[in-house]
């Protein structure tokens, strides 16, 4: 009897100690992540164009005749980086990244814009979508990272305070500044509520989010109106989504 004990006691004790191990090494590859996401980004905020976000005019770095604007860092980012399309910035969240389109809806999940593997991958663009967000709704999909980079601060948005406090973010194309004016904040199941990833918009769209949206800005949306979601994913139930809708205006 005391030998079978004594057998259990070390296989115990084993199982405890692999238990251990496990979780210290999904530890330090958790920080590893965190610490190539970091470190891709610092590379990258180079061609982060000058300039605060504003519902009015943006000031781009660069200023070409007859108010075409020429973000000379947006024509450096796609230089080096051929799938990249623009930069993304929402201000009091740690969303300030470049953003990429593929073929597929896959490439950039765990990719960076060199094609290397990153568990943060890269924000990217629907391939549906038009690359100039001329689609009545252009989607953008990030990773939300427990750290709060990529699309991980969109939880920010769930709640009043913030969503009535923060209505505009930016995006910087090389020869166009857009505003985004945000009107909606959403957790909703991509299966089941398809409508709103269609990239056309349907005849209920604006209605459908008005009654489902966690929180609404009133403000004064047309059929006329191109929208931007941005996306990320969501521990509340199976398979959830945050999903924060923007109006998208040409802002300089």
């Amino acid at each position: 009897m005391k030998k079978v004990k004594t057998v259990l006691c070390v296989i115990l004790a084993f199982c405890f100690l692999a238990v251990i191990l496990y979780s210290g090494y999904q530890i330090v590859l958790i920080q590893n992540n965190y610490r190539a996401e970091a470190q891709t980004h610092d590379a990258l905020i180079q061609y982060k164009p000058d300039g605060t976000p504003s519902p009015d005019q943006t000031q781009p770095d660069g200023q070409s005749t007859d108010n075409e604007i020429t973000n000379q860092s947006i024509l450096a980012l796609q230089a080096k980086y051929p799938d990249a399309l623009g930069w993304l910035t929402v201000p009091n969240t740690k969303i300030d990244y470049p953003f990429a389109q593929y073929t597929d809806n896959d490439y950039y999940l765990h990719r960076d814009l060199e094609g290397k593997s990153l568990f943060a991958g890269t924000i990217f663009m629907d391939c549906r979508c038009e690359k100039d967000f001329t689609s009545q709704n252009t989607i953008l999909y990030g990773h939300n990272m427990k750290n709060g980079s990529m699309f991980g601060s969109l939880s920010s948005f769930n709640n009043k305070t913030f969503f009535q406090a923060n209505q505009y973010g930016i995006i910087y194309l090389p020869h166009e500044n857009l505003t985004l004016e945000f009107f909606a904040y959403m957790v909703v199941n991509p299966d089941t509520e398809k409508e709103v990833y269609n990239v056309t918009l349907s005849d209920t769209y604006f209605d459908y989010v008005k009654q489902n949206a966690r929180y609404y800005r009133d403000i004064g949306l047309t059929s006329e109106d191109r929208i931007v979601t941005l996306s990320t994913c969501a521990y509340e139930f199976n398979n959830a989504r945050m999903v924060l809708l923007a109006r998208v205006t040409k802002s300089g």
